[in-house]
């Protein structure tokens, strides 16, 4: 019986792993996500993977020849448990495959945070101070405008201690 397995790949070669494991008949998937770049004065959306450095790989690997994933390439090896692949719970997996959208990408829960909102501090020196977002970082940071001693101060936080105001 095939299952899902990781597949640790090399530094981003996410996407040559997965080419390479279907060119050898596997059925290999990573799940990306949008995310916005801005390279040399200009914005775009790619995708990048969900998971940097891993994929997803079915096999049986009673029928199928799976020490060969790990001399393909892009890949560095497949992840084991005592000399055998260990498997991702099949749960795990179809909750993944339903987050995806009409374009196959994992969809991302909107949290309402955008510049201008006012959010609350949640933890930190600043517990419970009230400031103005100004803008989302790429690696889950915001930064904050907030009034202290009758100035504002910008700050940079991890977006995981804001919360908006109600």
């Amino acid at each position: 019986m095939s299952t899902w397995y990781v597949a640790s790949t090399r530094p981003h070669q996410e996407s040559r792993a997965e080419l390479n494991l279907r060119r050898q008949g596997f059925d290999a998937w990573l799940p990306r996500l949008r995310r916005k770049r801005r390279h040399a004065r200009r914005t775009g959306t790619v995708f990048a993977p969900l998971f940097p450095g891993y994929l997803f790989v079915r096999i049986d690997p009673e029928r199928q020849p799976w020490r060969a994933i790990n001399s393909t390439y892009g890949v560095r090896h497949l992840i084991c448990q005592d000399s055998r692949p260990a498997p991702v719970p099949e749960d795990f997996i179809s909750s993944l495959r339903g987050s995806l959208d009409e374009d196959g990408v994992v969809a991302v829960e909107d949290d309402g945070l955008k510049p201008g909102v006012q959010v609350r501090l949640l933890s930190g020196p600043f517990f419970d101070c009230i400031g103005k977002l100004l803008e989302i970082a790429d690696r889950e940071r915001v930064s904050l405008l907030l009034s202290i001693l009758g100035r504002e101060v910008k700050t940079t936080v991890s977006r995981r201690i804001v919360a908006l105001v109600d």
